[in-house]
């Protein structure tokens, strides 16, 4: 399930922060992209349109937004990182180490493995991210 403009800006407000016309942009430019996106690259579409919008500005908005959950961080290798709008429910990711498709998935149960790690070394586990690292079909395909 994806927000609607109208829930971010309530969850936003109720969590202390303004829904600035500056954030409206970053969200709708997010949205109307299937792909998960890098900050660098929202800032190009952004910036073609509103000159006046900083960089800056484009990574505060994205930390806000995926704090809150309203939008999906991806952590693709290093610390590049890109964005999409989240699903409510929690999910997992997919990435193509050629092209660099990303898949999102969920419906696996990893309750257990969290208990485990957890007992076996004492780690206080609050959240989790799962991403598996490879070659989507296409480029398989490639390679052959």
């Amino acid at each position: 399930m994806r927000f609607s403009e109208k829930k971010i800006a309530t969850i936003l407000r109720q969590h202390g922060y303004k829904f600035t016309p500056q954030r409206r942009i970053v969200i709708q430019t997010v949205a109307s992209s299937q792909d998960h996106l890098t900050a660098a690259a929202i800032y190009e579409r952004v910036h073609q349109e509103h000159p006046n919008i900083g960089l800056v500005t484009i990574y505060r908005t994205l930390d806000i937004l995926a704090k809150l959950g309203l939008i999906c961080e991806l952590h693709a290798g290093g610390s590049c990182r890109s964005y999409t709008t989240g699903a409510s429910e929690h999910h997992h990711h997919l990435i193509c180490s050629n092209c660099g498709k990303v898949i999102d998935f969920s419906g696996y149960d990893l309750s257990q493995l969290e208990q485990r790690l957890s007992l076996e070394t004492g780690f206080d586990i609050e959240d989790h991210l799962l991403e598996f690292i490879g070659l989507c079909q296409a480029c398989q395909k490639e390679v052959r």
